[in-house]
């Protein structure tokens, strides 16, 4: 690996805050640079995930071969999955950034600042409530959080309220920490948060509680984007980590902006598939801010459309299709690569080759995981092809009615009949238009509908919101469907019981 210092030279970021001889902390940019942005999603993934962030990072090493200064940026790994189902959340193969146990385990200690400062709030909240109460407040909405899978936190019994915790990743100051542009826009997003009502149902915002500088002070050396290296000694900015499935699942604002600055290129990749972090990548990140994008890359594996046509590929590529023209709704520069895995059959490669080829987009094999770089030189080569001028929209827009925005996602994107909800949600729907803010909808995963079993043609299908809620200071309206939960379990048999050291090296499963 090189030295962070010569790293940043290279890259000419002006100072660095060395945390060991590999990793550091950049300073922030006033502004988004001329860099142009190129997003790496893809189709519904399988539980094991598609390799998104290998492709992201083979594809950075790729464009820095052709000669085009370019830094990837991506999430930090939360420690629930990597603890949990997927293990390791750097890459693969020879596409990977390093070091890779400090990335995926304390790194720079963001989490941490980031969960510390939400429980701060809470426990200032139980203690204004028990101190005499001179803010009134009757209901509490805002949650601990933890990062780690533990289902035994979803509701906890204090002593004179229920509450619950959410995982780290799902909760509001995650969020707020990677939407805000700068120092002065976090705290003034902090200040907005909504911690309850009184018994007049009125808002209490954050502020009110007096320790927001407290909370900078937690956040601040966190808010710097951190730097790391690919395997091929190219630079990456890793920050923020919100999950796509029930968050925004992007990285931080704070480090695209710095990528924009010190690159011709950024590559950045948005969680799950194209419904879930991409279609909030430029709903929320890009609508708010107007960065360059170029492209769009979707990326898909013949196990994760043969898992989407319940064992056949020839029925599950009508996934791949229904991401497509997801994309070209919002953005006019898509490209699909086939992520390649050992035991693919060059048969159902061309496959599906032929019918991206179809749907008149292009369509390029990469071997990101056995080659680096090398393996995405014609994808890079692609993407260099495309028009300069990228087109891009929104599919409602942030003045229409709370109803109307979630319909229209449901319709457009999720391709369902609609959407059903109780009386009750319809109230809160009502009473939560009057936020003219993007919608951030938490569903599953693993379908385009709000039900993990569903696979295909789900336009007779109607989905059901389970609950929403305003996010005041992350300035999002969030949109619950089906069962999906904040606060994830471990599964019977979780990474972490393959978590080995040998020789003194800590080996994390991939």
């Amino acid at each position: 690996m090189k030295l962070i210092t010569e790293l940043a030279e290279k890259y000419e970021f002006d100072d660095v805050i060395p945390y060991g001889n590999y990793m550091g902390k950049v300073s922030l940019s006033e502004k988004f640079g001329k860099g142009k942005v190129i997003l790496v999603t893809a189709t519904t993934p399988t539980k094991y995930g598609e390799g998104k962030t290998t492709v992201a990072i083979g594809l950075a090493d790729a464009l820095n071969m052709l000669q085009n200064k370019c830094i990837v940026n991506l999430r930090e790994p939360s420690m629930g999955p990597v603890f949990g189902l997927k293990g390791g959340a750097t890459g693969g193969g020879k596409a990977v950034i390093l070091p890779e146990n400090e990335i995926n385990l304390h790194f720079t200690g963001d989490f941490h600042a980031i969960t510390t400062a939400n429980n701060l709030i809470c426990a200032v909240i139980d203690n204004e409530i028990y101190h005499d109460n001179k803010l009134d407040i009757q209901t509490v909405t805002f949650k601990r959080c933890m990062d780690m899978n533990d289902r035994a936190l979803r509701r906890i019994k204090l002593g004179c309220r229920d509450d619950g915790f959410d995982i780290t990743a799902a909760s509001e100051i995650m969020a707020v920490f990677c939407l805000a542009k700068d120092l002065d826009d976090l705290r003034a997003r902090l200040d907005n948060i909504i911690i309850g009502y009184n018994s007049g149902l009125r808002e209490i915002h954050l502020k009110y509680l007096g320790i927001t500088d407290a909370l900078i002070g937690i956040l601040r050396d966190a808010f710097k984007p951190n730097l790391v290296q690919t395997l091929e000694g190219n630079a990456a900015l890793v920050h923020g980590g919100p999950f796509a499935n029930i968050a925004h699942g992007c990285s931080s604002v704070s480090s695209l902006k710095c990528a924009t600055n010190n690159a011709d290129y950024v590559v950045t990749e948005a969680g799950f598939g194209a419904d879930a972090g991409a279609f909030k990548f430029i709903d929320i990140l890009q609508r708010d801010n107007k960065f360059d994008m170029a492209a769009v890359v979707l990326v898909t594996t013949i196990r994760s459309l043969v898992e989407c046509g319940k064992g056949s590929l020839e029925s599950g590529v009508f996934n791949l299709k229904m991401h497509v023209n997801n994309l070209l709704l919002m953005n006019s520069n898509v490209i699909v690569t086939i992520n390649k895995f050992e035991g693919d059959d060059d048969q159902d490669i061309k496959f599906v080759m032929d019918y991206a080829k179809a749907l008149g987009i292009t369509c390029v094999l990469n071997d990101v995981y056995k080659e680096g770089g090398v393996g995405a030189l014609r994808l890079a080569e692609e993407i260099l092809k495309l028009e300069d001028k990228n087109h891009v929209q929104y599919i409602y827009d942030l003045e229409d009615d709370l109803y109307t925005k979630i319909d229209k996602y449901v319709k457009n994107i999720c391709h369902a009949e609609g959407f059903n909800c109780s009386f009750e949600i319809m109230n809160k729907i009502n009473a939560l238009d009057k936020y003219k803010y993007p919608i951030c909808i938490a569903k599953t995963q693993y379908s385009l509908s709000d039900n993990k079993n569903l696979r295909g043609d789900i336009s007779n299908y109607r989905m059901t919101l389970s609950n929403i809620e305003v996010k005041n200071g992350a300035r999002l309206i969030v949109c619950y469907f089906g069962n999906i939960l904040t606060m994830p379990g471990l599964n019977d048999n979780p990474s972490v019981k393959e978590i080995k050291i040998k020789d003194g090296d800590l080996i994390l499963p991939r």
